[in-house]
């Protein structure tokens, strides 16, 4: 998958999106600003996520609740050391089945499962992203 799309149809990419993944793990890389949680917001709209989806900057991780189960939303953006996963149990949320979206996830690559789908989301102007499945 490789789209390049203007802001406005960022709903028809996120549907997109999760007709293509092959796994519940997500990790989307892109600068900052690209929209990353903006992207991770949609999609959790077409899953009909009913909470307002923000940034887990601070938290490091979300919970969303969702009719097929809760899903997971995580921001590694503060980590200092990858380790620090273990100090709110990263593996178990990998573990769970359950939808797990990931910014910042190069910060924590030892800890990645060996199976996720991976995307990187590029600034192309002001209204204007590519998205590509790597």
């Amino acid at each position: 998958m490789e789209s390049v799309f203007k802001l406005p149809e960022l709903d028809t990419i996120s549907r997109n999106l999760i007709n293509c993944l092959s796994t519940k793990i997500i990790r989307i890389d892109g600068p900052m600003g690209s929209g990353k949680t903006t992207l991770i917001s949609s999609v959790c709209k077409s899953l009909k996520i009913q909470d307002k989806v923000s940034s887990p900057t601070f938290s490091i991780v979300n919970t969303y609740f969702c009719p097929i189960g809760p899903v997971y939303h995580f921001d590694f953006y503060r980590l200092d050391n990858p380790n620090e996963v273990f100090d709110f149990g990263l593996e178990e949320y990998l573990d769970s089945g359950h939808y797990c979206f990931l910014e910042w996830a190069e910060k924590i690559i030892p800890h990645l499962p060996k199976e996720y789908d991976h995307f990187n989301l590029e600034i192309i102007s002001n209204d204007s992203r590519k998205l590509i499945k790597k």
